[in-house]
């Protein structure tokens, strides 16, 4: 049986959300991988906007990895992480369904629990790396959509830019905003591939 709190140097977490932030880092550590395989897949493919779109949604999920990593910042030692994970080296576009379908599920499923229980157990640094990370979700889920119906259709992604917001993991492929619409953060520090 778990404990119901860890602790490390006087700082108690619950042991659910200390498992959930250790989930969500491996699951977005794993999706940092795996866009950078299919980034080169699709670059392979003839598809060099939708593997820059890949290679900044990579350092996104980065991003909010290493949120996780800091929230458990006092919870020291070795553990056995489980996370789910898409797996596959097939075609562009089914690379794309596959970044979708996580992206979705993060976005629907996984976060949304994890803040719940987060919310419940009054867990504030988790419940803010998670709606970072939710956030930015949505929006890769979006941009990976609308990349597939550019592959599918034999084109690559039209884009004028591909920038990441290395705050919170928020991608664009317009370059238009001023600032970051997720959290706010001035388009000088954006990151372009």
């Amino acid at each position: 049986m778990c404990p119901s709190f860890i602790m490390k140097g006087g700082f108690m977490m619950n042991a659910m959300t200390a498992e959930n932030l250790r989930s969500a880092f491996g699951g977005e550590s794993q999706a940092h991988m795996r866009y950078r395989i299919w980034a080169e897949k699709a670059e392979k493919d003839g598809f060099p906007n939708v593997a820059r779109l890949f290679r900044a949604t990579s350092d996104a999920e980065q991003v909010h990895a290493t949120y996780h990593f800091k929230a458990l910042k006092d919870v020291v030692g070795d553990f056995s992480v489980t996370s789910g994970a898409v797996f596959g080296y097939t075609s562009t576009s089914e690379n794309l369904q596959g970044a979708i379908n996580g992206e979705v599920h993060e976005a629907t499923q996984m976060y949304p629990a994890y803040i719940a229980v987060a919310e419940m157990q009054n867990e504030q640094e988790a419940i803010r790396a998670y709606k970072y990370a939710i956030e930015a979700e949505k929006v890769h889920a979006k941009l990976f959509t609308k990349a597939k119906e550019a592959v599918d259709a034999g084109k690559d992604l039209e884009a004028k830019t591909v920038k990441l917001c290395p705050v919170c993991g928020y991608v664009t492929i317009d370059g238009d905003e001023d600032k970051c619409p997720l959290c706010g953060a001035k388009k000088d520090v954006f990151i372009e591939y």
